[in-house]
Order: structure tokens, then C-alpha cells, then sequence
């Protein structure tokens, strides 16, 4: 059952934590996959591995597939909205911009979410969530400061990557509507197949992967992390967390991920976290409290609260 979309309980926030760290490698993965692949190479054999991992798991719970055209439809049309164009948008973009400057330009996904759902008339303009969408960003561009300078053609790279927040936005409205009773595996595993068969199509009309140079094995690691952990096992957990808090609160993952990716750089990698850092994850966390909104009821609750005479 899909909640109302104001609240997250403790599980789904363990889950867009957990989220954030596969979707943040993400980032990683394509920036060394496209130092040899081209981009819509990169998104054909993310989803067509991430459908071959996802496939015997769903054999293994003896899911049915979708029956006839009209049951395969809503796959094919969160497919087109939630990877074929976001995903090559975004690997586009990375062409022309940083991995860290395309973070903070995915962090906007939850801002359009949230425009999407109140245009669409699914979901009220909550002046509270809005400002706390906008205090994330802020946070976001605080946490990646040394980013934000532009160069030739990054402005065009931050436009694709603008543009796939958006097409996130509006695949979370039509998920809401279409997709809220299918099972998580059994969304992501269509979701990917039909990704696959568009991606076909489309890699192979502009990039002709078949004649491309076969990859180094480094590039096949990173190709594999992504199928498997920031795709096939990311959209398990983020359409379990869709059905159970609602398709505005899973965007906020979107927020999460430079954080996390700073974190596991400082944990992994052994590197040091600035200033600026902890301010921005600071401001991120602030905006998160505000967009839940249990800490001002329980401020609101204290201050009511009638003092005991002497």
C-alpha cells in the first residue's frame, strides 16, 4: 500500500540510505565506463546485464510475466521514463561534466518530483517540502563547492543531466498511478527488459556497438558494479520503498547520495572531509528533518504541552 507521501518510517529511511549508496556508485562506475564506451553502449548493456542478473531471481519466485500488449505497456512506458531517456541523458552529460558536478544536478530530481506531482494534481505544493527540497540543494551545492566552476560545454552537459531530474519526475508520477501493486522484482525485472529491448534499437541505430573495440576487463568491473548493484538490486529496493512511502519521498535519495559517496570516500578510500563538507551534510540533514516533518509536531506537541502548577 502506498502511503500518503508525508512521512517515512525508520525502514524506508534505512532503505533510502542503503539507495543512495548503490545509486551514488552509479556515478563511479559511469565515469570509468565511458573512458571506452560510448554513452548509449553504456545504458544497452547496463540494463541488459542488470535484466540477465534480475531474470533467475524472478524465475526462482515464479513470477509471471506480463500478458499481451496491454500488459507489458506500463513496463515499457517506466522504462522509456525512468532509464532509457534518464540514463542516457545522464551518461551524456557525464561526457561534458564531472561525476560530481552530475550529483549535484541529479540532486534536483526531488524538486521536480515535487512540481510534477502538485501539476498533475496527485499531490499538493506543500510549502514545507518545498523549502526543504531547496535547502538540500543548497547543502548538495555547499558539499560540492569545488564543482560549481563551468568550462566550455559544461553548460550544455548540466542541461541533459537537468533534463533526465526531470524525466525521473515524471516516471515517479506514473509509477504512482500504474505501478504501486506490482512487486518490486517483478517492476524491476520488466522495467529492465524492456529497457533492453528500446536500447537495442536505439545503441544500435546510432552507435553500432558490434563494430566497437572489445573493453579491458577494468571496464567490464565497472560495468558489472553497475548492472548489478547500482541498477538490478538499486531498483528492487527503490520500488520496495515506492510502494511503502510514496513517489516523492523516494526521490529523496537523490539528496542522500553525495552524502554517502563523501562518506565512503572518507570510510574506503582513506580521504579527508572538509569543512564545507560537514556544513553541506549538515544543511542536507536539516533539510530532510523539514521535509519529514515529525520534528516540528513534536516541537509543536512539547510547546503545547500544559506545565504542572506548584
Amino acid at each position: 500500500m502506498t502511503s500518503n507521501d508525508h512521512r517515512i518510517d525508520a525502514r524506508d529511511w534505512s532503505l533510502l540510505a542503503v539507495l543512495s549508496v548503490l545509486w551514488g556508485g552509479s556515478f563511479f562506475f559511469v565515469g570509468v565506463v565511458i573512458r571506452e564506451l560510448p554513452p548509449l553502449t553504456v545504458v544497452l548493456l547496463r540494463v541488459a546485464l542488470a535484466a540477465l542478473i534480475l531474470l533467475p531471481v524472478l524465475w526462482a519466485y515464479r513470477t509471471g510475466f506480463p500478458r499481451g500488449l496491454m500488459g507489458w505497456r506500463p513496463f515499457f512506458v517506466i522504462a522509456l521514463l525512468n532509464n532509457v531517456l534518464p540514463f542516457s541523458l545522464m551518461v551524456t552529460g557525464q561526457t561534458y561534466i564531472s561525476s560530481g558536478l552530475a550529483s549535484v544536478v541529479n540532486a534536483t530530481t526531488p524538486l521536480f518530483t515535487v512540481l510534477v506531482m502538485a501539476a498533475a494534481g496527485d499531490e499538493r505544493l506543500h510549502a514545507r517540502r518545498v523549502a526543504g527540497v531547496v535547502i538540500g540543494l543548497i547543502g548538495v551545492a555547499i558539499l560540492h563547492v569545488q564543482h560549481l566552476g563551468f568550462s566550455s560545454g559544461q553548460g550544455f552537459g548540466i542541461l541533459l543531466c537537468l533534463a533526465a531530474a526531470f524525466s525521473y519526475g515524471l516516471s515517479a508520477l506514473y509509477a504512482r498511478r500504474r505501478l504501486s501493486n506490482s512487486p518490486p522484482l517483478a517492476t524491476a525485472t520488466f522495467q529492465m527488459l524492456a529497457s533492453t529491448v528500446m536500447m537495442i534499437v536505439i545503441a544500435g541505430v546510432f552507435e553500432r556497438p558490434w563494430q566497437l573495440p572489445m573493453p579491458d576487463t577494468v571496464t567490464w568491473l565497472a560495468l558489472f558494479g553497475l548492472a548489478a548493484l547500482s541498477t538490478a538490486l538499486a531498483y528492487i529496493v527503490f520500488f520496495q520503498i515506492l510502494r511503502r512511502s510514496g513517489s516523492t519521498n523516494v526521490m529523496l535519495v537523490t539528496l542522500l547520495i553525495p552524502v554517502t559517496a563523501i562518506l565512503l570516500g572518507w570510510l574506503v578510500l582513506g580521504e579527508s572531509i572538509s569543512l564545507a563538507e560537514i556544513v553541506g551534510a549538515l544543511v542536507i540533514g536539516s533539510a530532510l528533518l523539514v521535509i519529514d516533518g515529525r520534528v516540528f509536531s513534536y516541537i509543536s506537541g512539547v510547546a503545547s504541552t500544559p506545565k504542572a502548577t506548584p
